[in-house]
């Protein structure tokens, strides 16, 4: 029968499983170190909390599409929580924790990572419910969207906890990891391939749906009048979604493949040296989230800069654009499920509107 080690701190882990701890991370390159971490995450914190203050505010983003935008940016917040907490419990530190604070730690990442894997891969069935059935927004109503992020969290929650509930190796020492010494090597094979699986599902999922709306795109084109701005609504929403999804494919797949091979007991591969540069890119995704919002959504953008300026304007402006009928009719058309080349034509009226309004103040 294998012996427990549940009363160990972690520099017997680590020892045994002759991982780095740096113990050199002290003085100036600590302090530059937090500095560079705090200021991150307070960037963080800063904007994804803008990004879902946005999507509150703006009557026009209360559609699923982005509410559940606003559940990526919360996870993006609750990622910047785990980064905290990492920060303050990394380098030397680690050797002093004891097992369930250092599972905590793990546990954080693993919830941020889920929580925003699983996000994503809902926009993905969201966005192909609305596409194929030649719509812009789906027909999710405010319940079952509440579910879906109630859910995420759920299951989010769940798989940061799966290593403390028992898939660890504190009752076998043999089959502790170098990367996470007291998690098995066969839970990080789990975890990377699982991820990496849906990351290439969710990359078909997108590039399958871009196409269709390309085709469809050029199709209806024949077919209406207007100018070729109209008609590209469907694709700049599209382009969004999957420059935020390339951003988080991009960010977390070499620290995933990283994991993998720690899994696979690879001890050639100089993971060790690695480590800390891919868990630098994985944070870079939490802020570059917001941007790709802000930068993607000319709409999101102006909400996010009248609530930075806190501008006078922005009650009157509000109140020209209720007295502009397209606007109304926009929200309604959208809302009742008209084909996309309608959506597209009465989003153009509605975005005339809006630059009006923005003329005239």
């Amino acid at each position: 029968m294998n012996e427990c080690y549940y009363d160990k701190r972690m520099d017997f882990f680590y020892n045994k499983t002759n991982t780095d701890t740096v113990d050199e991370w002290t003085g100036p390159k600590l302090i530059v170190v937090l500095c560079f971490g705090t200021f991150f995450c307070l960037f963080i914190f800063i904007s994804n909390s803008l990004v879902i203050a946005a999507v509150v505010k703006n009557k026009r983003f209360h559609f699923p599409f982005y509410y559940l935008l606003a559940n990526l940016a919360a996870a993006d917040f609750f990622a910047g929580i785990a980064y905290v907490f990492l920060m303050f419990n990394t380098g030397p530190v680690s050797k002093t924790l004891t097992v369930n604070r250092w599972f905590l730690r793990q546990g954080l990442l693993d919830t941020s990572l889920t929580a925003s894997l699983v996000n994503l891969l809902v926009i993905a069935v969201e966005r192909h419910m609305s596409i194929m059935r030649m719509k812009i927004h789906s027909n999710l109503t405010k319940k079952r969207v509440t579910f879906l992020i109630i859910s995420i969290w759920a299951i989010a929650i769940f798989m940061g906890a799966v290593p403390t509930l028992g898939w660890n190796c504190l009752c076998d020492i043999t089959a502790c990891s170098s990367l996470a010494p007291i998690y098995s090597r066969s839970y990080l094979v789990f975890w990377s391939v699982l991820n990496l699986v849906v990351f290439f599902i969710m990359v078909v999922v997108y590039i399958r749906i871009y196409m269709y709306v390309q085709r469809k795109t050029t199709v209806l084109s024949s077919h209406t009048s207007g100018s070729i701005s109209r008609r590209r609504t469907p694709v700049k929403l599209m382009k969004t979604v999957m420059t935020l999804l390339g951003a988080f494919v991009v960010c977390w797949t070499p620290g995933l493949v990283v994991l993998l091979l720690d899994g696979l007991n690879c001890t050639y591969c100089g993971i060790q040296n690695v480590k800390r540069w891919f868990l630098l890119l994985a944070l870079l995704n939490s802020v570059m989230n917001p941007i790709i919002y802000s930068y993607k959504d000319d709409e999101m953008w102006g909400t996010m800069k009248r609530m930075i300026c806190c501008s006078s304007e922005d009650k009157s402006q509000d109140r020209r654009s209720s007295r502009i009928p397209s606007t109304v009719v926009c929200r309604s058309t959208d809302t009742s499920g008209h084909y996309i080349e309608d959506g597209i034509i009465q989003g153009t009226i509605c975005g005339k509107g809006d630059l009006g309004g923005k003329g005239n103040s």
